[in-house]
């Protein structure tokens, strides 16, 4: 199993960087961080934008996979954001996996904003379809057309590419039929949250159905399950998976049993959310990924 691991943009790069830096040197296999405005009341505080934290992030390391955990349609076209893929996809030397999504209510943050229109569910699915369709073929094809609802695209060009061929990989996250569907028929992945729940049983039973789902998806587009990754965010369940150590090996333990290739979980904070010690995330590096990844302790 691949590990994961959330780091907010909301340090100064000077305290920001040990953390990307400490990410690699722990082990992790992939290290994330959010593509918002502005995030919940966070948003009250100093907040920083993904791509440029994710290209300092790629200049300070080596191995390690970076990405968006995740960018979504709300303040992104795909045009602009081509260009910034295709950038950043060079600069880390093909390790940048974008994750995207549909984006949340115009009740939140990044879409109030703007002040766009509000959109209902289903617009918002539409919107994120046009999205992921599109830039699929802006970072394949140079001198691409694109026409729909939401976007548009005349001749767009893309050169020299992407370092990783045919383009960059897609994670998709996706809760719902729609969205798991377009992440069966684009993403080198999948990733889920699992649904609101009270209790972790509650949500644990959330994430196996919404795997049933999407291995229905996988089989309605032809594609061959052990093709797909599977990540999981373990900290959308009620309880932070690095709250403590019996915490994150149980939840990884109940991840693996549904398939999960990679789980994520967040750098601990001080408050608010993800709240958590670091000696506790320093024991899980020492003790758990190793198991987890196969190594020898």
């Amino acid at each position: 199993m691949r590990v994961g691991i959330v780091i907010l943009p909301e340090d100064r790069w000077w305290a920001a960087e040990p953390k990307w830096r400490a990410a690699e040197e722990y082990g992790f296999d992939h290290a994330w961080t959010y593509d918002h405005l502005g995030w919940r009341n966070l948003v009250d505080g100093p907040w920083f934008s993904a791509m440029p934290t994710l290209t300092a992030a790629a200049m300070v390391t080596s191995r390690i996979r970076l990405g968006t955990f995740v960018a979504s349609p709300v303040a992104r076209h795909p045009v602009p954001f081509t260009r910034e893929l295709t950038t950043l996809d060079d600069i880390s030397d093909g390790r940048f996996i974008l994750g995207v999504g549909a984006g949340v209510p115009h009740t939140h943050y990044d879409a109030a904003v703007l002040d766009g229109p509000e959109l209902s569910a289903k617009e918002r699915t539409d919107r994120f379809t046009e999205f992921v369709e599109a830039l699929d073929g802006l970072l394949m094809t140079d001198g691409f057309d694109f026409e729909g609802d939401y976007y548009r695209a005349k001749g767009a060009r893309n050169l020299p590419g992407c370092v990783q061929r045919p383009r960059l990989p897609f994670l998709v996250a996706a809760n719902g039929p729609r969205t798991m569907t377009l992440a069966a028929r684009f993403g080198a992945g999948w990733a889920t949250t699992g649904i609101k729940a009270e209790t972790q049983d509650e949500w644990w039973k959330g994430v196996a159905e919404l795997v049933k789902t999407f291995d229905e998806r996988l089989d309605a587009v032809g594609r061959d399950k052990a093709g797909v990754q599977r990540f999981l965010s373990l900290d959308s369940a009620p309880v932070f998976s690095l709250s403590s150590v019996g915490a994150f090996t149980d939840a990884a333990g109940r991840a693996g049993e549904l398939g999960f290739t990679d789980i994520v979980t967040h750098w601990p904070r001080s408050g608010d959310y993800y709240v958590g010690r670091e000696s506790t995330l320093e024991e899980v590096v020492s003790d758990v990924l190793p198991v987890l990844q196969g190594r020898n302790l």
